[in-house]
């Protein structure tokens, strides 16, 4: 896998772009403009109306909210440090039934030294020996002061380590990643730059086994001849295969898509995989309460609403945005693991119905043993025509004496373990 890969350390390509995305917790909504960022491309703005039109309405409420209910906000920022320049940042809303103040914080940079050795300082890369890249002038700390707490690293639902999103053109000199040709092969080559990039690695730092690289390799998008997308579960990636140009280039475009639509297809992924691994905790707690009716109630309300609101698989018509979305969830299995959600939710829905049929049985069975003998006594006595108070008592007395008989019988015994529910957890 490693050998006869040119090295991409000290590789800058023509045009570089670094997306990065870390959990946060919101604690107010900011002020500033609502939406997602509107980059901007010619006549072309991607504000939230304009990326409406690209996604399915169901996904565009998930990404941008509705009409008096924002979800995203926006700040354009001017901040050069290092060879680094930040454009500006968004908040995404995140909200989940036990987290409501978790957000997304989306930092979009233009990169002008080698990117991989960035990308490998953000992976946490021991070998990397660049300077740490989210301190200083880049601290989300400082700029989201006030507004939102960066997640410590630690804790359980907070990723590793951030995510990011990177986009690299080739030079001329950039032999590896070009095709032969507008429309020639491709080299082998280029799927190893892409594979780098995606997973933030040089060969050193993880060797992948030529025996798995394939499958490492299989859900590549290949967007058009000019260019190639990798997702991966910690970074994806955009290469171009062909030299870019400049001003003007295709490319242009390209970067502008890797920055809005895609970097939403990705974003909703972000979201559906923080929620799936919400229900699953929750799955993981349902039996740590004694009201286990209320448990798996409330359990599959918050499945409900979040297959209608987030569980989407086909995002637009556009291919790409698709392609993408079921590359990001077949890195986390998250169809999979929804699936096994689902059927383990059916499973407590069960277990919760058939408790509750054996409560009503249990009931049922008390009043039978209750209610037999003392209604066969005073039937005796109607029959009888016996008015006597004290026969009334003694009949009273011997109801309540062949009652409690009949409950110290297996009989007995059964219907009020089913009236308990057995493991009293009702």
């Amino acid at each position: 896998m490693t050998a006869g890969v040119p090295p991409l350390d000290d590789v800058t390509g023509a045009r570089q772009e670094l997306t990065v995305v870390l959990p946060v917790r919101l604690l107010r909504a900011p002020r500033w403009a609502e939406g997602p960022f509107p980059f901007e491309l010619g006549s072309r703005r991607t504000d939230a109306a304009t990326r409406s039109t690209y996604f399915a309405p169901a996904s565009a409420r998930a990404l941008y909210g509705a009409p008096g209910r924002p979800r995203r906000w926006y700040l354009p920022l001017d901040i050069k440090h290092d060879e680094l320049h930040l454009l500006g940042m968004e908040l995404l809303r995140a909200a989940t039934a036990r987290n409501p103040e978790h957000a997304l914080a989306v930092l979009h940079f233009s990169v002008d030294r080698p990117l991989l050795p960035v990308l490998r300082t953000l992976a946490g890369r021991r070998q990397s020996t660049a300077t740490e890249l989210l301190t200083g002038p880049f601290d989300p700390a400082g700029l989201l002061a006030g507004i939102a707490d960066v997640r410590d690293p630690a804790a359980p639902f907070a990723i590793a380590r951030p995510y990011t999103i990177s986009f690299m053109t080739p030079t001329t000199q950039d032999a590896p990643a070009l095709r032969v040709g507008l429309e020639g092969a491709l080299p082998a080559t280029a799927d190893r730059w892409l594979w780098q990039l995606a997973s933030r690695s040089t060969p050193e730092d993880f060797p992948l086994p030529p025996e798995t690289a394939d499958d490492q390799l299989k859900d590549t998008v290949r967007i058009s001849a000019d260019w190639s997308a990798l997702v991966l579960r910690q970074g994806a990636a955009f290469l171009g295969h062909r030299p870019d140009t400049g001003a003007g280039d295709f490319f242009e475009f390209g970067a502008l898509h890797s920055r809005t639509v895609y970097l939403d297809a990705l974003l909703l992924g972000s979201l559906q995989r923080d929620h799936i691994d919400e229900l699953t905790d929750e799955l993981s707690e349902v039996f740590n309460s004694s009201r286990l009716a209320r448990r798996v109630a409330t359990l599959e309300r918050n499945i409900a609403v979040f297959r209608s609101t987030y569980w989407r698989q086909h995002l637009t018509a556009h291919g790409a945005a698709n392609d993408l979305l079921l590359a990001f969830q077949n890195q986390h299995r998250l169809p999979a693991r929804f699936n096994e959600i689902l059927a383990e939710a059916a499973d407590y829905s069960r277990l919760v119905q058939t408790q509750e049929s054996q409560q009503i049985s249990g009931a049922l069975g008390v009043l039978t043993i209750l209610g037999l003998p003392l209604g066969t006594a005073l039937g005796i006595l109607q029959v009888l025509d016996d008015h006597s108070v004290s026969h009334l008592l003694m009949a009273l007395g011997l109801s309540v004496a062949a009652a409690a008989a009949v409950l110290t019988t297996r009989y007995g015994r059964l219907v009020l373990s089913s009236l308990r529910g057995g493991d009293r957890r009702t």
